[in-house]
């Protein structure tokens, strides 16, 4: 049987190579499932490629042990955030030692977390499992979630129901059950340009977008007020946001177009409908002013994605119970990032977010983790191998 220590140093080894796919969400994640297939193919692991719509991405789901009911799941997505604008001290598609920490795009979110994963499959084939592992790797979770539930339609119609999921988003080895959720979306102002001197001929989409953010906010505002507050977590309240505003073409010229992204963070057990319904109905108000001027103002808002919240069932308690077990802790968190462990859990598989590394490097230059959170999650895995194999009682 293999040791922490020689899993540790593999892991170490694949992370390196994984961390050198460029996989930002903009890219195809293909090389990088090809190398996760192959080196499964090596230990005699089969795994089926879930593709995207157009084929140019893929989720990889993978089973070792017996293919009955019951079982975890293991799931990471392979993608990562783009590096473009940022200022790295070493190449970020590079994974460089420095000061006693791994430097690399991916390696906190999530690369670590697969490549533990990986490790591991060597123990898995060892032990003679009663319930499978499956190994679950997604795409384009970076940018709404959106292989995600490509697997989980995959999983809900080809393979026995897993008993929960593990998600290995970083949380420093903490036992997360809880985060808010996001709904995402783009608004787009049409006005009618003209000269500046004469702004009463025109219809300024900026001007319109401009109200348009300032209702989110006060919206922001009085969730503040009036809103579910769950002092779990930190804000304690769902949050209205506005990413990017971009519109107009030269001082001068009355701007036709102007559009804007948002967002909604809503806690587990508050709907966000109504503040969409607010903001739609605001909408409406104001394109009946603009159209007094132009037929042909329009104002039009699309979602681009929805990543919904998790709080854990009742009934996945003892689930709960395990991974608090192999984490070797006895508390529970919440976050307010929002993870694919929603999706899991509203196609019935009930899901807690364990990993290692720190969201606080997530997205930025010189993202790293410590060597030791890469320790951390192999014993956790250890200890998971040996409630399944029935060797411990979590």
């Amino acid at each position: 049987m293999q040791n922490s220590d020689n899993i540790n140093k593999s892991a170490l080894e694949l992370l390196d190579k994984l961390v050198s796919f460029d996989s930002v969400s903009c890219n195809s994640n293909l090389p990088i499932i090809s190398f996760i297939e192959d080196y499964l193919k090596k230990h005699n692991v089969q795994a089926v490629r879930i593709p995207s719509p157009d084929g140019n991405k893929s989720n990889l789901l993978a089973r070792i042990g017996p293919e009955v009911a019951g079982g975890i799941v293991l799931s990471g997505h392979t993608d990562v955030v783009p590096v473009v604008g940022q200022s790295w001290d070493s190449p970020p598609f590079t994974l460089t030692k420095r000061d006693g920490k791994l430097y690399g795009r991916g390696t906190s979110d999530m690369k670590a977390f697969i490549a533990v994963c990986l490790a591991m499959v060597p123990v898995f084939n060892q032990l003679k499992l009663s319930k499978p592992a499956w190994l679950a790797f997604s795409y384009d979770e970076e940018v709404g979630c959106l292989g995600a539930p490509v697997l989980l339609e995959y999983i809900t119609k080809h393979i026995p129901m897993p008993s929960f999921a593990v998600i290995g988003e970083p949380t420093m080895m903490q036992v997360v059950t809880a985060h808010k959720g996001v709904l995402s979306f783009e608004t787009v102002v049409t006005g009618l340009e003209a000269h500046s001197s004469q702004p009463h001929l025109g219809v300024n989409s900026v001007h319109v977008a401009c109200d348009l953010v300032h209702f989110l906010n006060s919206m922001n505002a009085d969730i503040r007020k009036s809103g579910i507050n769950d002092g779990r977590f930190m804000p304690p309240v769902s949050t209205v946001h506005v990413g990017t505003i971009h519109g107009g073409t030269a001082r001068n010229i009355i701007p036709k177009e102007c559009s804007f992204l948002w967002e909604i963070r809503p806690i587990p057990g508050e709907d966000p409908e109504p503040l969409v319904k607010r903001f739609s109905d605001f909408c409406a108000d104001k394109l009946k002013e603009m159209r007094k001027t132009s037929d042909s103002a329009n104002i039009v808002t699309q979602p681009k994605s929805r990543m919904l919240g998790v709080s854990l069932p009742a009934e996945a308690q003892s689930s709960c119970q395990t991974v608090m077990h192999c984490a070797k802790t006895n508390q529970e968190h919440v976050v307010s990032f929002c993870t694919e462990a929603g999706v899991f859990q509203h196609h019935g598989v009930p899901s807690i977010i364990c990993g290692p590394g720190s969201i606080d490097q997530a997205h930025k230059p010189n993202e790293f983790i410590d060597p030791s959170q890469i320790m951390a999650c192999v014993e956790f895995m250890f200890s998971l191998c040996n409630t399944m194999s029935g060797k411990t009682n979590a």
